[in-house]
């Protein structure tokens, strides 16, 4: 049962990776940070650390403010969708490491970041469609929903 609700973890993170890259290593770092989820004497064990987190956090607030650019690419580009799945795969790894389920967490992970990078563009296609081409309220939504839902997950982590 543990093994399923660790890979449901890291399959959701996987998911907030592919709606911000950033977000998802920047909100494992925070949980490991803040205990909730174990990387003491594991692999993992640097995420928890200040200066890892405070860089995580810098890249995750770039991402927020670079992503409302007009210039900023398809999320769905390679070049975009690669880090969305190798963001995904790690902050599936950090999850599943607290329980000696890290490689199995990576497929999660990434499985999440498809859906997520996919399911996202297609949510705020049609955000932007409903609001006349106007993009900034789905992407001001997504925001929201990768952060919020990164912590909620990262959260839910400690009660595994």
């Amino acid at each position: 049962m543990t093994q399923v609700l660790v890979l449901l973890l890291a399959l959701s993170i996987g998911v907030i990776a592919g709606l911000r890259a950033m977000t998802a290593p920047a909100v494992v770092a925070w949980g490991a940070m803040l205990g909730w989820i174990d990387v003491g004497d594991k692999w993992s064990e640097w995420m928890a650390h200040p200066i890892t987190v405070t860089v995580l956090t810098i890249l995750l607030l770039g991402e927020l403010v670079t992503d409302q650019l007009p210039q900023t690419p398809s999320r769905k580009v390679p070049p975009q969708f690669v880090a969305r799945l190798t963001t995904g795969a790690f902050a599936g790894a950090v999850i599943g490491s607290a329980f000696f389920h890290t490689f199995s967490a990576i497929g999660a992970g990434v499985i999440g970041a498809v859906l997520g990078t996919l399911g996202g563009a297609a949510l705020r296609s049609r955000v932007a469609a409903a609001k006349g081409g106007n993009d900034r309220p789905g992407a001001f939504g997504e925001d929201v929903l990768a952060v919020g839902g990164g912590f909620l997950v990262a959260f839910l982590v400690s009660f595994v």
